[in-house]
Order: C-alpha cells, then structure tokens, then sequence
C-alpha cells in the first residue's frame, strides 16, 4: 500500500488541501465564517439548486430510456449485438468535450437540427440532460443488463407457474433481485451529473452552471479563492455520501443470487411486442447515440460549397492557428497520446499495487482506503489542476514546468478504473495456488508472476484500455496545467470552440471526431478482450 497512499498523499490530497486552505486561510488563521458568507449569496444557491436538480432529472430520465436496453441486451438474441453493445459504451469513453461538442453540433446555432426545423437547444436545460443521458445510457445498460443477463428466468416462470402473473412475478422476483443493481446505477449516473463540467460548459452558456463549472469561474476568471474553497469542500462532502451509498448497494449485490451463464438466458424475441420493443431500443440508439456522432463526423467536413477535408488540413497549420495556439493544433494529437501512454503506465503500477493490496488485506483501514481511491472520480478536476500550480513549485518538487504534470493528473482519474477492473479478478485467484508456489520454493515475485500474472492478464489489459481512455479525454484539471506549446485534444477543442469563425469551429468538430475514433477503437478492442460480464460496469 506503500506506493498508492504516497501517490495519492502527494498528487491528490496535498495540492487539494493546499488550495482550500489558501482560500479559507488568512493570515494564518482559518476563516470558517466564510461558509456562511458563500453559501448565503442568492447566485450560488441558484447554482447549487441547478447541480442538485439536473443531476435528479438526469438520472430519472437516464433510467427512464436506458433500463428497456438493459432488459434487451440482457435477455434478447440478435444479430449485431456485441457490435452494438460496443457502440452504445462509445460516449461513455468520450471525453465530455467531445459530448458537448457532438451535441453542439446536432442542437447548436447552424446545427443539424437549426438547418432542418429552424430548432435550437443550445444554452437550454434540454440540450444538457440529453447530452448527459447520451454519456451515462451504457453505465446502467451495462451495469443493470450485466446482472439481468445472468438471472436464472426460472425463478420467475416458477411464480407464474404458482399462479402469480407477468407483472406480478416480475415485481416480486426479479425487482428485487435488480434493485441493488439499479440502484448501484442510479447513484454513479448521478456522481457523473452531479460533477458535470464539459457538458455544462460548453452547451450550458452563460445561464446555467454546476458546482464544478462555477468552481472553474470562482477559480480561473475570478481568481475568488474562499468561493472556491467553501463550493469544494461541499463538493467533496457530497460525492463522499454518494460513494458511502454506492458502496453499500454494491455489498447488496453481493448476497447470494441464483446466477447462470447469460448465453443461457438469451433467446430471439418473441411476437410483435417483443419485436416492438427491440424496434425501440434500435430506435433509441439510433437517434440519441448514433445521430450526434455522426452529425459531429458530417460537420468536420462540411465546408464551403459542399464537404472535404479542409477543416483537417488547417488542423496542421501553425499560420491558421497563431492567434490560438503557439503550434499547429494536430500535434496536440500526438500531445494526447504520449501523454495518455505514461498516465496509464502510472495508473497501472498504482492502481494494480492498490489492488493487490486490497485483495490481501483486510479490515476498515483497508476499506477506507478503497472508497479513498473513487474520490478522484467526483472530486473536482478544477481544484486539483489548479492545485498542481500552487503546491508543485518548489524543490524537490517543482513540476510547473515539467511534461509529467499532465500525465500525473490523468492517471489520478485512471488510477480508480484499473481497481474496479483488477479487484474482483485478483479476488477470484485461490490463495492455494500462492501457498502452493511458495511450498515448492517460488518467492513472492516468482509467485506473483508464475499464478497471478497469467489469470489477472486479460484484466490487466482491459484495465490498461480502460485508464488509456480516460486519461486521453481528461479537461479539466489539464485545462489548468497543459502549456501552451503542449495542448492536449481536448484543451485543443476547448480553445477553439471559445473562438468565433467558421475555421476555428470546423477544426474543433474535426479535432473531436479524430479524439472519438481514437476512443472508439480503443473501445473495441477492449470489448474482445473482456471477459467478465458479472454486472459490475
């Protein structure tokens, strides 16, 4: 455990420590008051009430449209289905840049939808609860539809059997058996909406703000470090009870259950209602999905006088670009993936340490340090870039200038996806096989490597894909610390969709669509070599 709590100490709880207390210090003296102060003004209420209520209505109409493709994927058989599957986790692994900007695309001024109907949602509460059910569909199709999958459908055709009826079996069998899953879904849908930054930025305007955007004002445009400070430490305090809740329904998921293969509960849908259904589940795929990626595609190509690549060619000019970056935009590509690289290399070290560190260890300590390590995830990004900047200044420490501050921040968001990968595989190794290497001379290395390497390979590299493309799309705490001459391809997207012009517009959506296919690939690849399908997202 060495190495992770060092990590975190220093590259997590430091510079957030850091910053907090230089906004609510003064003079050496803390200045609690200021609680008060903040959280009294009549704008920041109105931006907690917006967090707090998007974050609901989001996560009620994200259940809403998602849980019939979680019964689809779990319980029908049709041609195309992992191709599917795949697809629909594709905005998961976007960065929320390129939501923001797919949905700009169909929803903005002179996008698809204001060039068909005349219809524009951009700077409205609708275009960020779509955008947001758009990022969070797979998180409850894959998590609710995991566990669903491997139900046994016997118990609930033996209820019918004892005369229950459909709806009846369903609410009394099945229901109770998902609810821990559902629930277990709801709860990182809202952790997700809740901490909402890219999404809200760019498709929010100037009339809507969650905590982690007003952070980012209160921090970059204003410089009002006690606001910031004060809006962290609420932050901080809600997304540790939502983690606390998430972690108690995932222990839920673990009492017994009757599970079976999931290839043996799939079947070809059955009459019109059925058919129906899977026709729906297509449709909503199809339009909410399917419809701003490839608008996002057709507007990086949409030049004057029909389509070409000429957006993408200006990507590799310095000369149309010198009012925007000091290099030509492409090499932020180049940027990103060096950068995602050494992050996941981190990320993988660390966060395979912690694993196994959990997997040996037990007792509260060890399960604190477990919900410690989710804590990047919700935490703002802004407060931890931004205290990179205060606190890794000095010797022997002084990375302000240096490239590895960019990788460091990003794999504190991957360290936690390579736990969640590794844990439950690391968990499933019989600690016999190790007793058995240690009897027949093998040290602890040579044990590790000759029994757990091989079983926990796959998921080693599930996790690797996992942590790639998280790091490759993290903004916001790399909008703080990138340089200039260094910007990584969301930055990249960032500045120029901050910029008017057509150019600087069409380089942003060709810049996205090159950060989505680059995750998307990543995707795919990943999804062959995934092997547990237990429910656990």
């Amino acid at each position: 455990m060495a190495v992770p709590v060092a990590f975190f100490a220093v590259f997590f709880a430091y510079p957030v420590a850091a910053i907090v207390g230089r906004g609510l210090k003064a003079d050496g003296v803390w200045q609690f008051g200021r609680f008060g102060e903040v959280l009294s003004r009549p704008d920041i209420l109105d931006v907690l009430w917006f967090t707090l209520w998007q974050a609901l209505a989001s996560t009620a109409l994200t259940l809403l449209i998602a849980l019939p493709g979680a019964y689809v994927f779990a319980r029908f058989d049709f041609p195309g289905k992992q191709l599917l599957r795949a697809i629909v986790t594709v905005p998961f692994v976007l960065p929320t840049v390129v939501v923001g900007t797919a949905f700009l695309a169909l929803l903005g001024r002179g996008g698809f939808l204001d060039g068909l109907w005349g219809v524009r949602l951009d700077t409205t509460v609708w275009a960020i609860l779509l955008a947001h059910v758009f990022f969070n569909y797979a998180v409850v199709v894959r998590t609710v539809g995991g566990l669903w999958s491997q139900l046994d459908p016997r118990q609930e055709e033996a209820a019918r059997v004892l005369g229950a009826g459909r709806l009846a079996a369903w609410r009394r069998v099945t229901l109770p058996a998902l609810a821990p899953a559902v629930a277990a879904a709801a709860l990182m849908v809202f952790l997700f909406t809740f901490t909402s930054f890219g999404v809200v930025q760019i498709l929010g305007g100037p009339g809507f703000s969650t905590l982690e955007v007003e952070i980012y004002r209160q921090t970059a445009q204003l410089l009002a470090l006690p606001t910031a400070a004060v809006l962290t430490l609420l932050q901080f305090a809600a997304v540790g009870a939502i983690l606390a809740l998430h972690a108690w329904t995932v222990r839920r998921r673990e009492t017994a259950l009757k599970l079976v293969d999931p290839a043996q509960t799939a079947r070809r849908p059955r009459g019109a209602g059925q058919w129906a259904l899977l026709g729906g589940v297509l449709l909503t795929v199809l339009v909410l999905i399917l419809l701003p990626l490839a608008v996002l595609v057709e507007r990086s190509l949409d030049v004057s006088g029909g389509h070409g690549l000429d957006y993408y060619r200006a990507l590799a000019s310095a000369d149309a670009n010198s009012g925007t970056f000091l290099v030509a935009p492409l090499e932020a590509i180049g940027n990103s993936l060096r950068y995602a690289l050494v992050a996941t290399v981190i990320a993988l070290v660390v966060g395979g340490l912690a694993a196994a560190a959990l997997t040996r260890r037990a007792g509260r300590l060890v399960r604190g340090f477990d919900a410690l390590l989710m804590l990047p995830l919700g935490v703002s990004a802004v407060t931890v870039g931004f205290g990179f900047l205060i606190t890794l200044d000095k010797p022997p420490l002084d990375l302000r200038t240096s490239w590895i501050l960019v990788p460091l921040a990003q794999a504190l968001v991957g360290v936690p996806f390579v736990v969640r990968t590794m844990l439950p595989v690391l968990r499933a190794v019989d600690g016999r096989l190790r007793e058995a290497a240690a009897v027949l001379g093998a040290s602890p290395l040579r044990a590790w490597r000759e029994v757990d390497l091989p079983l926990v390979r796959r998921a080693l590299l599930v996790a690797a894909g996992f942590a790639f493309a998280v790091s490759l799309g993290e903004f916001g705490a790399t909008v703080f610390i990138a340089r200039p001459d260094n910007p990584t391809l969301p930055v990249a997207v960032a500045r120029l969709l901050g910029r008017s012009g057509d150019l600087n517009y069409g380089q942003a959506m060709a810049l996205s669509t090159i950060l989505m296919l680059v995750c998307a690939v990543s995707l795919l690849l990943l999804e062959r070599i995934r092997t547990d399908r237990s429910g656990e997202f």
